[in-house]
């Protein structure tokens, strides 16, 4: 999970090594290649040596000499890679040691720092974000060469907790409403999930001997009321539908009239996926959300669309005013990018991760986990 974002950040907080007082090794197999040579010289003194013997050990002295050139050359690759795979701190930690960084130099290698973020899927106003308040950190600050590693690490883990926004936990909301059920609507796109994280949070509240309906909204899609009923009967959970083409804001509103009249703790609506560019969709959702009062509305996305989850996330939220987010996929995300920015775009928390398709695959978002899993 958050692989390539948790190595590219490791790389750069990882500490600036003091330098080396050892000789470096090319140098000791020069010093080694001059003294044998050196001491041949002492032992072939004491016998003399045939013509063939001189032209034998010039060939091997000649093999030595390339074995060593070969050598040098292997390792001057060796540190050019190394040099290339320094990360941010590094440099950072290189250039300053125990001076002042000015901003001119903050600004050289917070491009890299930029770039990174980007290519993990962090959206640009959340990477400006980030290296705004990292730099105001930064910049001007003194710091003796052994602390700037822990320095800057400890300065981005702050900067990073405080664009996520602080969770909360939905399950006990459910518990402290008196009166009434507890709903929940959700929404989000086609192919991110929907309908398998409501069974997800189902079988959940099942669990926590919390009871619940879902409405199965979504009468557009095909097959949609029969998959949520397949959910429903493996977690045996009660789904009340309608038929296709059915108003949806009616069917979830009876699913909340059989909540009430069999004193039900939760419903659970599922809605259409539908594009959040398309308003026609959208202001049908608008229409359930004004219908159904929900207590809850969580935007379903996939952690691993990056941006294209921001804009969808956006997009919901402009319209009915989201309160949480669940992120599918989060187990084969691998750049984390979207964490990081779907909270801050909409200044909504992330309440679940969802890590397989299993139902016990719902993993409760923790802000604190997710920086240390980032190697912060």
């Amino acid at each position: 999970m958050f692989k390539f974002l948790k190595e590219k950040i490791g790389n750069w907080a990882r500490k600036l090594s003091e330098e080396v007082k050892k000789e470096p090794e090319e140098i000791k197999i020069k010093k080694i290649s001059k003294k044998k040579p050196e001491k041949e010289k002492k032992e072939e003194g004491k016998r003399k040596r045939s013509e063939e013997e001189i032209k034998e050990e010039r060939k091997i002295s000649a093999h030595i000499h390339e074995d060593i050139q070969k050598e040098q050359k292997r390792k001057e690759e060796e540190l050019k890679e190394l040099e290339k795979k320094k990360g941010f701190f590094e440099k950072i930690s290189e250039k300053f040691g125990s001076i002042i960084i000015s901003e001119e130099e903050f600004k050289k290698y917070s491009e890299e720092f930029e770039s990174l973020l980007l290519e993990n899927n962090v959206a640009l106003e959340v990477a400006e974000k980030i290296l705004k308040e990292f730099g105001e950190r930064t910049i001007g600050k003194e710091m003796q060469k052994k602390e700037v590693y822990f320095y800057i690490k400890n300065s981005l883990k702050e900067v990073i907790g405080n664009i996520l926004i602080d969770s909360f936990d939905s399950v006990e909301k459910i518990k402290e409403k008196k009166e009434g059920p507890y709903v929940i609507l959700f929404c989000g796109i086609n192919g991110t999930g929907k309908t398998t994280t409501i069974a997800k949070v189902a079988s959940l509240l099942k669990k926590m001997e919390i009871s619940c309906v879902i409405a199965a909204a979504d009468t557009f899609r095909a097959a949609s009321i029969e998959q949520i009923k397949k959910h429903g009967e493996k977690i045996s959970i009660k789904v009340i539908s309608g038929q296709y083409g059915s108003d949806p804001a009616s069917v979830a509103f009876d699913a909340i009239k059989y909540a009430k009249k069999n004193h039900i703790k939760c419903v659970l609506i599922d809605t259409a996926g539908r594009m959040h560019t398309s308003k026609n969709l959208m202001e049908e959702i608008g229409k359930i959300a004004r219908v159904c009062d929900p207590d809850l509305k969580i935007f379903v996305g996939e952690s691993t669309t990056g941006n294209d989850a921001v804009e969808q996330a956006k997009a919901f939220n402009n319209q009915i005013k989201i309160d949480g987010i669940i992120l599918t996929k989060a187990d084969v995300d691998e750049k984390g990018g979207a964490v990081l920015s779907v909270g801050y775009a909409t200044k909504k928390p992330i309440l679940y991760f969802g890590t397989g398709q299993e139902y016990d695959k719902l993993e409760l978002f923790d802000k604190k986990k997710f920086v240390e899993k980032l190697g912060l």
